[in-house]
C-alpha cells in the first residue's frame, strides 16, 4: 500500500521535552540533535503543515526537583520557565538557519529576546506559515509544559498534539527496563489517567479530554517519525475518545 502523500493535519502543536535536546552530552543543548529536530520541522513545514512548538526545560533545569531540596516551588518553577526560553531560542537559530520562518512567543515578557504571548497574533503567525515556539509555560508555577502544549493547541484550535518521547509509543511498563513490556496503539484519555500512565500530567490529558484534542506519542529519534506522523501513517500511540 503507498503511503499517504498529503498530510492528515493542517495544524499541530509539537510538545518536545528539554531532554530530547541532550543528545549524547549530561545536560544541555546538543547542536546535532537541535538540527536535526529543525531540519525535520522544515520537512513538515513544506508539506503546508502550521507548526506550533512548546518545550520543556529539564535539560537545563527542572523546578519540581529543586522544590523538593527546599526552594520555594514557585521561584523553582519560574526558574524552569526561564530553561525553557533558551531551549526556544536555541531551536528558532536552528530554524532559521534554514530558512523557515520562526516566532518565539513568551508567556513572560521579555522583549529583546521574544514577543509577548497574544492568541491572535500567534494564530496570524501560524496563518503566515511561521514555526511558532511557544515558551515560558503558562507563564505561571505549578503548571507544567504538558499543561501548556494542551493550553496553547486548544487556544490556537491545533488538530492534534504530537507528544515527541525516546519510545516508540505508550506501553502499559517502562519498555527500557521491561522487555514484555506491550505497546498500545490505541488509548482513550480515561485509560491514561486510571492506568496512571506517566504520559503528560493529569491536567494536560484532562484538557485535552475535555476538548475532544487527539494526542500522538511517537519516538522522535528515529529520523523522519514527525513527518510520518503528520502524513498520517501509523506511528506510535494515538489516545483519544
Amino acid at each position: 500500500m503507498t503511503p499517504p502523500s498529503r498530510p492528515a493535519f493542517q495544524r499541530i502543536l509539537l510538545k518536545l521535552s528539554g531532554e530530547a535536546l541532550v543528545g549524547d552530552l549530561e545536560y544541555g543543548i546538543s547542536p546535532a540533535v537541535v538540527r536535526k529536530v529543525a531540519v525535520e520541522l522544515m520537512e513538515v513545514r513544506e508539506l503546508g503543515v502550521e507548526v506550533g512548538i512548546v518545550i520543556g526545560g529539564g535539560n537545563i533545569y527542572r523546578g519540581v526537583a529543586a522544590s523538593t531540596e527546599g526552594m520555594d516551588r514557585a521561584a523553582a518553577d519560574q526558574m524552569g520557565m526561564l530553561a525553557t526560553v533558551i531551549n526556544s531560542l536555541a531551536l528558532q537559530d536552528a530554524l532559521e538557519k534554514l530558512g523557515v520562518f520562526t516566532r518565539v512567543m513568551s508567556a513572560i515578557e521579555m522583549h529583546q529576546l521574544a514577543e509577548p504571548y497574544i492568541r491572535r497574533r500567534a494564530v496570524r503567525h501560524l496563518e503566515k506559515g511561521r514555526v511558532v515556539i511557544f515558551a515560558g509555560g503558562t507563564g505561571n508555577p505549578f503548571f507544567t509544559t504538558d499543561t501548556a502544549a494542551a493550553l496553547r493547541a486548544m487556544e490556537v484550535k491545533a488538530q492534534v498534539i504530537l507528544k515527541a518521547t525516546k519510545v516508540d509509543g505508550v506501553y502499559d511498563a517502562d519498555p527500557l527496563l521491561n522487555s514484555k513490556a506491550r505497546r498500545f496503539k490505541n488509548l482513550h484519555y480515561m485509560d491514561v489517567l486510571k492506568r496512571g500512565l506517566k504520559i503528560m500530567d493529569s491536567p494536560a490529558i484532562s484538557l485535552c479530554m475535555d476538548n475532544h484534542l487527539p494526542i500522538i506519542v511517537f519516538n522522535l529519534s528515529k529520523k523522519g517519525n514527525i513527518k510520518r506522523v503528520v502524513l498520517g501513517q501509523k506511528v506510535g500511540t494515538i489516545i483519544r475518545g
